[in-house]
């Protein structure tokens, strides 16, 4: 039985008042400036539209507070203390994102990307970082542009889209996308992906780079042995692999139930011999172990007690250290379920193919901006997920008072989260752009 009465306030009260955080960095980064200095952004013909920089603003903002699909945003336009903090006189319609969206092409699409990613990374000053690149499966239904028949593991027979996702690791950024039809490959158009992915790295130099067995192909090998730089990529376990792995008798154990071995080998297809890095796991002390069984020996006890996995690598490390460094890629795979459950990686799709690639576009860089606030203004130890800051950062009561002629943006905490808050907000007062990573 409630036995309290019910009253009403027109004060506008946002559920978001943690946001001024984010909005305090973006002012220092100068995001709207370089939105509206962006030449190759489409523009609304109609004097009524809404200027490019709060689209894109609103549309990552919105992304922020939990929309991971078009119809969302409307629950961040119904919300005026929100637009009011960022600045903006109205929030856009879901129609509005759709139809600008809709007015990027296949040269929009790379020329804006490369303006905005070559923004971050020109003001980022790191070197010698780790490039991991991998692709994902993004299931589609209805009638949506490029999406085709091909692998999909989780909804076999749908229609998806196969897009490649390129990630600098030590710095925790997407460093390019691209989108394709669901019928290609892993390594369908790599080659150009990865040029396309340094223009917007600048002048940044690649210590190492990680693939998965997906990207095993001689060309590939050949194309970074010629730009120098170094790489560990997963080999494929083709018959020649197996049999030269069930071949090896002398192995080094590195802890309970891991071994390692290294040898030379160069396929039939390839020009010289590389260096391949094996390791094998026992399934009954390591059971969760990585790897794969050895096919064209299923019934030998020898071989089906133990996972394998192989890497071909041009580093002088020893293999120990190899194999270290190449399970630092698994936080790609992370990144990745982040971008699909948290930044709706796998549900902004339109119609049409490049109007989805660009909603994507800016969905990474709504991650990356999300990336450099956890680096430079929440400076924890562990970068904790968007979900989980969307309700221990982000959702946060306000609302705005008129006080001695200032408009005050009046922030709902207790006392004990109020010291919390303030050194966060001095933090971001204090943030400078560019920066560099210690």
């Amino acid at each position: 039985m409630i036995d309290f009465p019910v009253s009403f306030t027109s004060k506008e009260i946002t559920p978001w008042g943690g946001m001024v955080l984010l909005k305090q960095m973006l002012d220092k980064m100068g995001f709207s400036e370089v939105v509206s200095k962006c030449e190759h952004l489409p523009v609304s013909g109609s004097n009524r539209g809404y200027a490019p920089e709060v689209i894109l603003e609103s549309f990552i903002t919105s992304i922020w507070c939990g929309a991971n699909r078009f119809m969302h945003i409307e629950l961040t336009r119904l919300d005026p203390a929100l637009a009011r903090i960022f600045g903006w006189e109205k929030v856009p319609a879901q129609d509005v994102y759709k139809r600008y969206f809709s007015k990027f092409d296949h040269v929009t699409n790379l020329e804006v990307s490369q303006y905005f990613y070559s923004w971050i990374f020109d003001n980022y000053h790191f070197d010698h970082f780790t490039l991991d690149i991998d692709s994902s499966i993004l299931t589609r239904y209805g009638d949506v542009e490029g999406a085709k028949k091909g692998y999909n593991p989780k909804k076999r027979g749908r229609k998806s889209h196969h897009p490649l996702i390129a990630f600098v690791s030590d710095v925790k950024l997407v460093a390019n996308m691209w989108l394709r039809s669901g019928n290609t490959s892993s390594a369908n158009n790599f080659l150009s992906f990865l040029e396309d992915t340094l223009q917007k790295l600048q002048d940044k130099t690649i210590g190492l780079i990680r693939l998965d067995s997906g990207f095993f192909q001689s060309d590939i090998l050949d194309y970074l042995e010629q730009r120098d730089t170094d790489y560990i990529i997963a080999a494929k376990f083709t018959h020649p692999i197996q049999r030269l792995i069930a071949d090896r008798r002398v192995w080094i154990k590195l802890d309970e139930g891991v071994e390692i071995c290294e040898q030379s080998y160069q396929s039939e297809s390839w020009n010289q011999a590389r260096r391949l890095v094996i390791v094998r796991q026992k399934i009954r002390e390591r059971p969760n172990a990585a790897g794969k069984m050895l096919s064209l020996f299923p019934e030998e006890e020898e071989y089906r007690n133990y996972r394998y996995s192989a890497y071909v690598t041009s580093l002088k490390l020893s293999a120990a250290e190899v194999w270290r460094l190449y399970r630092g890629r698994a936080n790609a795979e992370n990144h990745i379920k982040e971008l699909k459950y948290d930044f709706g990686f796998g549900s902004f799709n339109l119609k049409g193919f490049y109007a989805t690639e660009a909603a994507l576009t800016f969905a990474m860089i709504a991650y990356n901006l999300m990336s450099l606030f956890r680096q430079f203004i929440l400076q924890e130890r562990t970068q904790k997920r968007l979900s989980t800051l969307r309700y221990r950062t982000f959702a946060i009561g306000a609302y705005f008072e008129k006080s001695k002629d200032l408009i005050v943006l009046k922030i709902a905490l207790v006392k004990k989260r109020r010291k919390w808050f303030t050194s966060l907000w001095n933090q971001s007062q204090n943030f400078t752009y560019p920066f560099s990573n210690a």
